[in-house]
């Protein structure tokens, strides 16, 4: 998992990964849409819809694409932008046209000499089944991530 560091409570998600890049290039990549799309959510999925208002209080939407789970809305709110240390923004799945339980995602970027250690928290989730499926969703989304600063 490429050194990554998962620590988990039953409401609570923090996964720690190394990045090869500036804390800099690291939020941009976070917060610019072009950058995004190429890797936000699981390998296979593709984003055929993305909608950014990147400012604390602004709306983000986003829709999910594959082949096993057709389309799915994930949409939120930012809360903290604090470029290029954090970011925090609320997450939550719409199904049949009802946004569902919310959580809260906090990206905290540090350089480490050359590199990034970014940590993510996600919380709180209202059952383990969801965490745990954010788990392998992130992970999967920061192999794509990882690619962009090792290519």
């Amino acid at each position: 998992m490429n050194g990554d560091k998962i620590v988990a409570d039953d409401a609570t998600l923090v996964i720690e990964r190394k990045f090869q890049t500036s804390p800099e290039r690291l939020y941009e990549a976070w917060t610019n849409p072009e950058i995004l799309r190429k890797w936000w959510g699981p390998e296979g999925v593709t984003i055929p819809n993305l909608d950014l208002d990147v400012r604390e209080g602004g709306n983000w939407t986003t829709t999910f694409h594959s082949e096993q789970m057709g389309e799915r809305i994930v949409s939120g709110k930012y809360l903290t932008l604090d470029p290029p240390n954090r970011l925090v923004f609320t997450w939550g799945w719409t199904d049949n046209g009802v946004r569902g339980h919310e959580t809260i995602v906090e990206i905290v970027l540090m350089q480490v000499g050359e590199n990034t250690n970014m940590t993510l928290t996600q919380k709180s989730f209202a059952e383990t089944e969801h965490r745990d499926h954010h788990r392998i969703g992130w992970d999967s989304s920061f192999n794509k991530l990882d690619k962009r600063f090792t290519a």
